[in-house]
């Protein structure tokens, strides 16, 4: 087996643990999109098109309720700037690699993908992984996995019983997410702060709350790291 085999399967072995929750979150998405009056073949487009599980939720829930495409547009832009953050720590793993192929990497960019790839980046040695086919592997799983199941969701969510409350999903995979992540005090306290002020921040309008928990929770372990760096 050659080498690139091997990262990208590590990369599909390492991310498969993350199904249990990315699957009944593709159902809920499918079962929803269908219940406002999508039709079953836009239901699997949008979610290729888009690929963005959080932000396609919300913007099928504004357009049922006829919000304007700006409203619509700006929610979805506002619950996935997180990708920026993400994206700007990806960047110096991916040196090297040409525009187009920094283009369709970043299709494939969730928080599953990116927290495996860059706890795993982190670990080992730069040398030690190809840092780009490890995460192919990670980010190809999630996508193959998210569409099967919105599709699914799409075409079987009405013989879905609702006693099997499906949206346990969403909270169980962030915190398989979070919890590995959180190995010093300035992880820890970022965590804490990010998530007391989600909960605090909840009702501002647009989910502005996730880029205020977002922000603050960084700015946080900065300071928490600096000050153990000065100590």
């Amino acid at each position: 087996m050659s080498q690139n085999v091997s990262t990208f399967l590590a990369g599909v072995r390492d991310t498969s643990p993350l199904l249990v929750g990315v699957v009944p979150f593709g159902l809920i998405c499918g079962a929803l999109f269908i219940s406002v009056g999508m039709p079953e073949w836009g239901a699997a487009g949008m979610s290729l098109i888009v690929f963005a599980g959080a932000s396609q939720l919300i913007a099928v829930q504004l357009m049922a309720e006829q919000a304007s495409l700006f409203v619509v547009i700006l929610t979805g832009l506002v619950i996935n700037a997180r990708m920026l953050m993400y994206s700007a720590s990806l960047a110096p793993h991916f040196n090297g690699l040409h525009p187009a192929q920094k283009a369709g990497l970043s299709y494939l960019l969730t928080d599953q993908a990116y927290a495996m790839s860059i706890t795993r980046f982190t670990e080992l040695d730069g040398d030690s992984v190809d840092k780009p086919v490890y995460y192919l592997g990670a980010g190809l799983l999630m996508w193959a996995a998210f569409n099967a199941a919105t599709i699914a969701g799409a075409y079987l969510g009405a013989f879905i019983p609702a006693e099997w409350n499906l949206d346990f999903a969403i909270p169980l995979t962030f915190t398989a997410l979070v919890i590995p992540a959180v190995k010093d005090k300035p992880t820890l306290l970022a965590a804490v702060v990010a998530g007391g002020i989600s909960f605090v921040a909840n009702p501002l309008p647009y989910n502005l709350g996730l880029m205020v928990a977002a922000a603050s929770g960084i700015a946080a372990g900065c300071v928490s790291e600096r000050r153990l760096n000065n100590d």
